[in-house]
């Protein structure tokens, strides 16, 4: 079934363990507290890479520790950090790694991360990873970046708008951070959201809608 393939994108080494949650389930079962640097161009005048760093919650990161500790020494060795990394970035490659990134509306084409780092601090996965556009982002209109799961599988959460950063920010760009009332969202959106999206919502890709994001509205100088 879709949904069960899909509900397990995040941990799909843990599959036996997840298989027990019934598959109708589309609630979050992962949690992470995550912040994100969007990283300028020397002039300030591009975006040119995304820095990622999602902290994840005690249960999902003792079963990681339990699943990939194979010297079952309760720690993991730099070659079994390794293989979370590995298992985490081929797993999210289908999903763009949880990235919203748009200008002016559209969809801005992101080159996959070449890899991914894994660590473990006060018994809590931490994964991070830089990612860069396919070409550098102009600071003009309206950018949107944010972190969603489509799934909803996972909640991946700025606890503080302080964890959505942007340095140099020229002076004709205003940045906020946007958190969407779900109701509010699904409001605005009745017209593009479908009975499919109701039924499934890890079917489409509309959960971006309530996704937390960086918003950047530049405007011309001069």
């Amino acid at each position: 079934m879709q949904l069960r393939r899909r509900a397990i994108v995040l941990a799909s080494a843990l599959a036996a363990l997840l298989a027990a949650a019934g598959p109708a389930e589309v609630h979050p079962h992962v949690f992470a507290e995550a912040r994100l640097d969007v990283i300028l161009s020397p002039d300030h005048q591009s975006i040119v890479a995304l820095r990622h760093l999602w902290r994840f919650d005690e249960l999902f990161s003792s079963t990681v520790m339990m699943e990939f500790d194979k010297n079952s020494d309760l720690k993991l060795d730099d070659k079994e950090l390794k293989d979370v990394a590995d298992t985490i970035h081929s797993s999210l490659a289908e999903f763009n790694y949880f990235q919203l990134v748009t200008q002016n509306g559209k969809d801005v084409k992101m080159v996959p991360p070449p890899h991914l780092m894994a660590n473990f601090d006060n018994d809590q996965l931490i994964v991070l990873f830089e990612s860069q556009p396919a070409q550098p982002i102009k600071l003009t209109g309206k950018i949107d970046i944010g972190v969603y799961d489509p799934t909803f599988y996972t909640a991946i959460d700025f606890t503080e708008d302080a964890n959505l950063k942007v340095e140099g920010l020229p002076s004709s760009c205003a940045s906020k951070v946007v958190r969407p009332d779900p109701d509010e969202a699904i409001k605005e959106n009745q017209k593009t959201l479908t009975d499919a999206f109701f039924n499934d919502p890890t079917g489409t890709d509309m959960s971006k809608i309530f996704a937390t994001k960086l918003e950047l509205d530049c405007q011309p100088e001069g």
